[in-house]
């Protein structure tokens, strides 16, 4: 499992250029030394066997293996798993770091580690009973299964109380039936994370809805057809079918009460993980494709002159980085707030999210009319993250609900952490 592999002084992926004024105050969000040597790994992981192929994948639509191998070669699948199962114990930041660097040259690839590090694992471990941690956890810290999550449904997309996947009584235990839909690697993951009705529970409701780790090599399981998208083309989104599959007591991670809404609420706060997750990749693709815009202003020349001395041009590099690193300190504050085994919160999780899909999508519409014509053309890779990004603007959460939630917090009296804001009165 991964472990600090260097120590050093320096930050040397944040250089001070010759000439620029150098900082005498503290980062408060700058890496550490075992972080900063987890980002230098990820970045060698990244630009050596993920970002050869990037293209291949989008262009075939295969599913990207060699990443996947490369990922567990480096033991970087299991990083977050608690070191009782064979992981490193590490949390958000280190999930963010270093989804944030696979992410710079190739999201589809980063996805693969998006779903262990923030998703069923991440759950299991901090939900799950004693049964469920051993059994599967030791496999997402060797990187041996892939793991997947089961939401979405013909008629439950972001209103997900209208899911109608249900656990049917069968003697101790129950069986699962039901039908999911867009669940990014469901073809060729292991397990699911499946949000489901308890008994009792009525369609339309959050009371009874709860959740279950379903063995997709188990009896009545089978994907129906997978999805051809405009981007994120290497990890496509399956359709599953539960027709009858045996879920055991044991098996259960939240249980539904249809008295209660407390299973789906300790669901919905756990996709927050996801959520900073989702951010952490919008961030490093759109500074992947900044970076190369930037690159090419200044090596493409007008006659005499880089494109690069060209005032509006300028202009517009610096409305990217701004908003580009806006949401990096959203994120930052967010995923730090989390702490050691916690949960990053809604409010702070939602406007990380938020700014980091617009973010990316500034950052990388601009990157495509800062490259013109080349920039429209997949022979360079912004058009590639331009759609990449566009699609995590919608899962774990559109930005349209990160709004909803965000609003909605605000006129309850909630406000962000610090002292900047005075909570208003009650009504």
């Amino acid at each position: 499992m991964w472990a600090p592999r260097l120590s050093r002084t320096s930050r040397l992926h944040h250089p001070v250029r010759s000439g620029a004024v150098a900082a005498r105050g503290v980062d408060p969000f700058a890496d550490t030394d075992d972080q900063a040597a987890l980002r230098d790994l990820a970045r060698t992981v990244a630009r050596r066997d993920l970002a050869p192929r990037a293209r291949h994948w989008d262009e075939t639509e295969e599913f990207p293996d060699a990443s996947l191998e490369a990922l567990r070669r480096s033991e970087l699948l299991g990083i977050t798993v608690g070191e009782r199962w064979g992981g490193a114990g590490l949390g958000d930041v280190e999930a963010a770091i270093v989804l944030e660097e696979l992410a710079r040259v190739d999201v589809s690839s980063a996805i693969l580690a998006q779903l262990g590090y923030n998703g069923p694992p991440r759950a299991i471990e901090h939900l799950g009973s004693d049964a469920l941690r051993d059994r599967w956890l030791p496999l997402a810290a060797r990187g041996e299964a892939l793991f997947c999550i089961g939401i979405s449904e013909t008629e439950a997309g972001s209103a997900v109380q209208h899911l109608r996947t249900r656990l049917v009584p069968d003697g101790e235990g129950w069986r699962l039936e039901g039908y999911k839909n867009y669940v990014t690697g469901g073809h060729r993951a292991r397990a699911c994370l499946v949000w489901c009705r308890f008994p009792g529970s009525a369609p339309g409701a959050t009371q009874g809805i709860g959740a279950v780790v379903v063995d997709l090599e188990a009896d009545g399981v089978s994907v129906t057809g997978t999805h051809q998208k405009m981007g994120l083309r290497g990890t496509s989104e399956a359709e599953l079918a539960f027709d009858g599959v045996q879920v055991r007591p044991e098996d259960v991670l939240v249980a539904g009460d249809p008295g209660s809404n407390d299973g789906f609420k300790t669901l919905i706060g756990h996709i927050n993980h996801e959520r900073c997750g989702n951010a952490a990749m919008c961030i490093g693709a759109a500074q992947g494709a900044l970076e190369y815009a930037v690159a090419y202003v200044r090596d493409r020349r007008i006659g005499d002159r880089p494109l690069a001395d060209l005032q509006g041009l300028q202009w517009k590099l610096a409305d990217m980085a701004t908003r580009l690193e806006a949401a990096r300190l959203l994120l930052g504050r967010a995923v730090r707030l989390a702490g050691p085994g916690g949960t990053p919160p809604a409010l702070e999780t939602a406007m990380a999210k938020l700014a980091a899909n617009e973010a990316a999508k500034f950052v990388c519409d601009e990157a495509i009319q800062l490259l013109g014509g080349y920039g429209y053309s997949r022979e360079y890779p912004v058009e590639r993250v331009y759609r990449d990004v566009r699609g995590l603007c919608i899962g774990a959460g559109t930005t349209e609900i990160q709004r909803n939630l965000i609003g909605g917090r605000l006129v309850r009296g909630d406000v962000p952490t610090g002292g900047a804001w005075v909570p208003p009165r009650p009504v």
